[in-house]
């Protein structure tokens, strides 16, 4: 039966006595030759030469050498995905985006304007104790230019067409709450009053 000899915990231990080492069978080239037995764990060699740096577990048996590998332990790998570069339609579609975006503000932005200096005027107005009818040309101005602007925003679709009506809306009702204010103007349901009770005295 077959002598059996096995290392320690390193093969380092027999680098100081042995250099070489050749079993029967060998050749005579100082290379190791290996060839696969019992899977992936083992090796089979003829002869083999040790370092220092080998740390395996070896059994000597009679013509040949089995070698098993200790198991290595699990290492994980983390990987960081680089930056993608957004493509060509996607940067195109980002460019037209920033584009209508800048343009939508500033339709709105002066449709906004322009309502405002309505309301201020219509209520320096009304807070003028003498007003004359003849000032109110100079708002309905300022309205017109008011309704051009939210029209444009309307069409080019920064405003819905409901949101523009409804501001022009906001406008005219309030023109028309100063022109009751200073009475140059009479609703027709208060005119009909009136003129049916001077009919019934």
């Amino acid at each position: 039966m077959a002598t059996v000899v096995q290392c320690l915990s390193s093969c380092a231990n027999l680098n100081s006595k042995f250099k070489v080492l050749s079993l029967k069978g060998a050749s005579s080239s100082p290379t190791s030759s290996f060839s696969a037995r019992r899977g992936a764990s083992a090796t089979v060699c003829s002869s083999l030469s040790f370092s220092q740096s080998v740390s395996q577990c070896v059994a000597f048996s009679t013509g040949n050498m089995l070698v098993q590998n200790r198991p290595m332990r699990r290492q994980m790998v983390v990987c960081e995905a680089a930056p993608t570069k957004k493509a060509d339609s996607a940067a195109k579609r980002a460019r037209q985006a920033e584009k209508r975006r800048v343009y939508n503000k500033s339709k709105k932005s002066e449709a906004r304007t322009r309502m405002k200096k309505v309301l201020e005027a219509l209520d320096g107005l009304k807070k003028k104790a003498e007003a004359q009818p003849d000032e109110i040309v100079t708002v309905e101005k300022l309205i017109g230019e008011a309704y051009s602007a939210i029209d444009k925003a309307v069409k080019v679709r920064a405003l819905h067409k409901n949101t523009g009506a409804r501001r022009k809306s906001r406008l005219a009702r309030r023109k028309k709450a100063v022109e009751i204010h200073h009475g140059w103007y009479v609703p027709a349901t208060a005119a009909a009053a009136e003129e049916a009770v001077a009919m019934a005295a």
